[in-house]
């Protein structure tokens, strides 16, 4: 018996060992605990699957297994099952029983029947004598019924049996079709890989080396071979099909040809909001970034709008926020080494990642070279001829790289562009869906970001938000920060190893504290006077607002002045309901002036109509859609000879905060131009 595999029967004798009285289950108990569990499912699930194991001589144990993909446990897990588990950990469960505990999905070991190591008392004899046909015809009929892990078995069981070569071949083209089922794309091509040419060349083997390729993500070669299908079997509608979808992949992978509308349609449609879409790299590429580690940086200019990158979510967990149901479903997962505890979609992340690494470990590295901190992974790929998937660094890489996502984004923009006031509105929204996105992941943090990103379904859009020349870092902001307290924010990116250095911490870090105690002062101000039941004093709002100003050293074209422009807007919103335009188009300009906006000729020219067009581009968020959109409104009335750049404008902040242009029209047009 090797080390790395160590049988059950071990295990519990271990168990026994390690505590001075017995772990004996009554078959009474047992039956208890298990119709007790069907009958009454707890509110919170625990991401694990319990059973109850036993060794030869009737010793049982509580397993629990985590990680694993709930189709594949239902199936391997049905009937009795003998299995082998690698570096057994022994737990101490709540009751002060010992359970036995499997976290990595390559330390267990789900033995066929007729497997020559399993004892030869739990072996039945019949499977001994099954022949290649017959465990061929086993297979199909669990396949028919929706089984594909116990087909594979099968198949796998007829190819050890001295099938005939027809037999075999027959049995590897099954054992692909079960493995595309099953997700596992790479032991797909496996399989028909090792055929012999003229069976590779058939049209059942191509047709199914495609949709592997297609499942892997690897358009071009997929697009191959179907051109190879096609040409042999010319009257093939399936792979006529599957070339067009194909060629729509190729195509926005290398050329982003998107229709935003059909993902929303798409996005609408599908639960979970998994979409059948590529992704489009843009001019980016990940460089070395010096105290930040690595980073990602444009490799030639881009003016703001331009699409940086459109990228598919390695693992997507989706939870719809206003479905009572799914809160009903919600998992829990407890981090016992840090006592965190994550919930709801993000409980769900970990098993997703470890199952994808495991059925297609190629894709590996994708996820496993993201950053994780000080944790040292195991340096070992595969073990035994498995993929060795290391469940605590997925989870560690999960914790430092996760984004979460509101679905679509939007959604979540006219949601809060109803509400009152500004951006300052959403810091505490929550949003339930979250993924990994290895590209974007590589991007670094700060408050006056220069690239922003949307979503839709699993996919995140992210455009520049500024004109940026080549070798720029891309930036995005984490998370909405508080411009009062440094060492709150501090706080908050210790999380990702960093101490942010942005425009805006800097400010913080280097304003004396009295002064921004007296900004903090002046903004509390501003907020009563914006809830006064006695009528708004707009004229002391205005004051107090050049006042906060006046509290920055720093010109807004360095640093952003957030309360000033959040107050801005809110007074350019309220001068619209009261029909003044030339207030609103006033203060919607101190708006963008507030956030480093600076346009040609300067804002008098834009403030009496003569021209607008932005000379550089500053912070930008959701709310700036509305500013635009306020200012074309107003130039309607006053000047409408620049309508059409204010409209512009307010279509290119749309198409960075959404991600796309497409509904800008019928979102803002129809309500507020027309």
């Amino acid at each position: 018996m090797s080390r790395e595999e160590v049988y059950v029967d071990f295990m519990f004798k271990l168990a026994l060992k390690l505590r001075s009285a017995a772990i004996l289950f009554s078959k009474h108990i047992i039956a208890e605990l298990m119709l007790s569990s069907e009958q009454s499912p707890p509110p919170d699930r625990m991401i694990a699957v319990m059973a109850i194991v036993e060794d030869e001589q009737g010793n049982a144990l509580i397993l629990n297994v985590y990680n694993h993909e709930e189709q594949a446990l239902i199936e391997t897990l049905q009937g009795v099952r003998t299995i082998i588990v690698k570096e057994p950990y022994l737990r101490l469960l709540s009751d002060g029983e010992f359970g036995l505990r499997v976290d990595h999905l390559s330390d267990i070991i789900y033995l066929p029947k007729c497997d020559p190591r399993v004892p030869p008392a739990w072996k039945p004899e019949v499977f001994n004598k099954l022949t290649s046909l017959e465990w061929k015809e086993i297979g199909n009929d669990l396949f028919n019924l929706g089984r594909c892990y116990n087909a594979i078995e099968c198949y796998t069981q007829g190819l050890s049996v001295l099938p005939t070569e027809d037999q075999s071949r027959a049995l590897k083209l099954n054992l692909a079709l079960a493995s595309l089922k099953t997700q596992q794309y790479e032991l797909a091509i496996q399989h028909l890989d090792s055929l012999p040419r003229e069976v590779m060349n058939t049209e059942k083997a191509l047709f199914r080396k495609s949709q592997a390729l297609y499942g892997l993500q690897r358009y071009k070669e997929c697009c191959e071979v179907l051109k190879q299908l096609l040409r042999e079997y010319p009257a093939c509608l399936p792979a006529r099909n599957e070339f067009i979808r194909a060629i729509k992949r190729l195509a926005e992978q290398r050329h982003a040809r998107y229709s935003f509308k059909k993902l929303y349609q798409e996005a609408e449609r599908l639960f979970p909001p998994n979409l059948d879409h590529a992704t489009y790299m843009g001019p980016v590429a990940i460089r070395p970034a010096g105290s930040r580690r690595r980073g990602l940086f444009t490799t030639a200019a881009v003016r703001a709008g331009d699409l940086l990158f459109c990228e598919k979510a390695f693992v997507h967990s989706y939870m719809d926020a206003d479905n009572p149901e799914h809160f009903h479903q919600m998992i829990l997962v407890v981090n016992s080494a840090t006592d965190l505890i994550s919930m709801g979609a993000r409980a769900k992340l970990l098993p997703l990642v470890a199952q994808k690494l495991h059925r297609n470990p190629s894709q590996a590295s994708t996820f496993t070279n993201l950053y994780h901190g000080n944790y040292n992974p195991v340096n070992v790929t595969e073990v035994d001829g498995r993929p060795v998937v290391d469940t605590f660094l997925a989870e560690r890489i999960i914790a430092m790289n996760v984004f979460g996502s509101p679905s679509p984004s939007r959604k979540w923009h006219l949601n809060l562009m109803s509400r009152t006031g500004r951006l300052q509105n959403a810091q505490n929204d929550v949003f339930h869906s979250c993924g990994i996105w290895p590209t974007a992941s590589y991007i670094n943090h700060s408050r006056d970001s220069n690239a922003y990103r949307a979503f839709i379904g699993d996919m995140m859009i992210a455009r520049a938000t500024k004109d940026l020349p080549a070798n720029t870092e891309i930036t995005f902001c984490y998370r909405s920060v508080s411009d009062e307290d440094y060492d709150e924010n501090k706080n908050i990116f210790e999380t990702w190893g960093f101490e942010c250095n942005c425009v805006v911490c800097n400010d913080m870090q280097t304003t004396d504290k009295r002064v921004l105690a007296r900004r903090n002062a002046l903004w509390a101000v501003v907020k009563r006077l914006l809830k006064s039941n006695r009528g708004l004093n707009t004229t002391r709002i205005e004051t107090t607002l050049e006042t906060i100003a006046g509290t920055y050293s720093r010109p807004a074209t360095e640093v952003p002045q957030l309360k000033v422009a959040d107050g801005q807007l809110i007074l350019a919103t309220i001068y619209k309901h009261r029909s003044e335009p030339v207030k609103v188009i006033d203060f919607a300009l101190r708006t963008l002036e507030s956030l480093g906006y600076l346009f040609e000729g300067g804002s008098d020219l834009a403030r009496s109509g003569k021209s607008l067009t932005i000379q550089r581009w500053g912070s930008m968020d959701d709310s700036l859609v509305t500013c635009w959109v306020f200012l074309a409104e107003a130039y309607r009335d006053v000047a409408q000879g620049l309508v059409a750049s204010a409209t512009r404008y307010a279509k290119i902040s749309y198409q960075i905060c959404i991600g796309e242009g497409e509904t800008f029209e019928e979102t803002y047009l129809r309500e507020w131009l027309v």
